[in-house]
Formats: structure tokens, sequence, C-alpha cells
């Protein structure tokens, strides 16, 4: 699912207009971007926090020379789910029911 898809289905799902529901997405995106630079936490209770992490310098492989290299430290931004989500994505989707049809035999009439 892309943005334009996230935004269809909020906007189905809650009825608001297409650019209202667009113009939150981007402010969220924006709100939890901006908190992750000031290196802050931000925590969704059920959903899942986003937060930075280190990364410490340390040496890696060129795959393509098997030259060793120098990986500088740096900041990562993460995503560690909750416990709700965690829940709902290990549940087996649930399958649409199919309606039965019955086939009604022809018999032809002489």
């Amino acid at each position: 699912m892309n943005k334009g898809e996230l935004v269809e289905a909020i906007v189905k799902e809650t009825g608001v207009e297409k650019k209202d529901v667009d113009s939150v997405l981007k402010s969220f995106t924006k709100t939890i971007t901006e908190q992750l630079v000031k290196r802050d936490r931000i925590q969704l209770i059920g959903f899942g926090t986003f937060e930075t992490r280190e990364r410490a310098a340390r040496s890696g492989r060129n795959p393509q020379t098997g030259e060793v290299i120098q990986i500088a430290a740096s900041i990562a931004p993460v995503f560690k789910a909750g416990k709700a989500l965690k829940a709902a994505v290990a549940k087996p989707p649930e399958k649409e029911k199919k309606k039965k049809t019955t086939a009604k035999k022809t018999t032809k009439k002489k």
C-alpha cells in the first residue's frame, strides 16, 4: 500500500474529505520526523513506538571486492510494534465467505 492508497482507505473508513486526510497524514509524518530529529520518542499505545538508535562505527566488507571498509557511526530511526499490533498481525487473515450457489439442472423438453 502506498500513500495514495492509504489516504483512500482512511477516506472510506472515516468519511472525511480526501484533502483533509492527506493534510493530516502529511502533518503526522512531518511531526514524527521532527521529533525523531530531536531524538524524542513517540509512543502510540497499542500501535507502537518510533525512536532513534545510535549505531556504533564498525568494519564491514565490500561484497564485490571483499575489501575491508570502515562504516561510520550513525543514528537510525526505528519503529517497534506494540502489543496490540503484534497480536493483530499474528492472527491469520479472515477469509471472505463465498456464497454457495446451487446449479440448476436444465432438462431438455421434447
